[in-house]
């Protein structure tokens, strides 16, 4: 399964707020198998939404949108998304029974437009807070407060499988550069994907859908590279 992130927020451009949906996100989604091929930041811009919902819908099997819900006039995600199927945004009577009978609110205390998602969408309640969020054929929308993200997505994360993939990371004290052609007999090797990432030592992250293949490969590469001191 093949899945795009869009985060939404002009605070995440501007760098007021640090993105760790998109990473907490591509974690629990890497967990299940799933392969997350895009991770992008839009703004506060119904256009800008609708735009690259509109694409990835159609390049991907699913798209996760987070951030800019509920009634506040730079909430406009629900829109951007109803947009880029061509739909109106409508009142949900589902989330105004659900918001009255499990959230304990009276609608008329509730603020114009907390509970509209785009027409034909199917609501996903908020447990951890008010402003819901929907989905539409292959594209969910959840908030952009974590502790509301996080709760809703493990109410849907069994729609998300793909083929589970095992990892396992080895330390090495060279630098990358100098590890270029045993990185490249590793993979030659054992069919695996290698990643590198350098720090104070270098980390190679050793992937692939095989466990003992990927331990085997961690193995091999042990005994070819230098390790850090303890």
């Amino acid at each position: 399964m093949r899945v795009a992130l869009v985060t939404v927020g002009d605070e995440l451009l501007s760098g007021d707020t640090v993105n760790t949906n998109a990473a907490w996100l591509g974690e629990r989604l890497a967990d299940r198998g799933v392969t997350i091929e895009r991770t992008t930041v839009v703004p506060d811009r119904v256009g800008d939404i609708a735009r690259v919902v509109n694409e990835y819908r159609a390049d991907y099997d699913a798209v996760i949108v987070t951030g800019g819900l509920g009634p506040t006039h730079d909430d406009v995600t629900m829109a951007g998304v109803a947009a880029a199927f061509g739909r109106e945004l409508v009142r949900s009577e589902a989330v105004l029974e659900w918001l009255e009978s499990e959230g304990g609110y009276a609608r008329e205390d509730l603020t114009e437009g907390t509970a509209h998602i785009p027409e034909g969408a199917d609501p996903l309640h908020n447990e951890a807070g008010v402003a819901p969020g929907c989905v539409l054929d292959s594209v969910y929308v959840l908030p952009g407060v974590p502790d509301e993200m996080k709760a809703m997505f493990e109410g849907i994360a069994d729609r998300f499988e793909g083929t589970r993939r095992y990892t396992e990371t080895v330390a090495v004290d060279e630098p990358e550069s100098a590890m270029l052609d045993r990185l490249r007999d590793l993979r030659e090797e054992f069919g695996v994907k290698v990643g590198s990432y350098p720090g104070e030592t270098v980390r190679i992250k050793v992937e692939g859908t095989d466990e003992s293949v990927v331990a085997d490969a961690a193995a091999w590469l042990r005994e070819r590279v230098e390790a850090p001191e303890e």
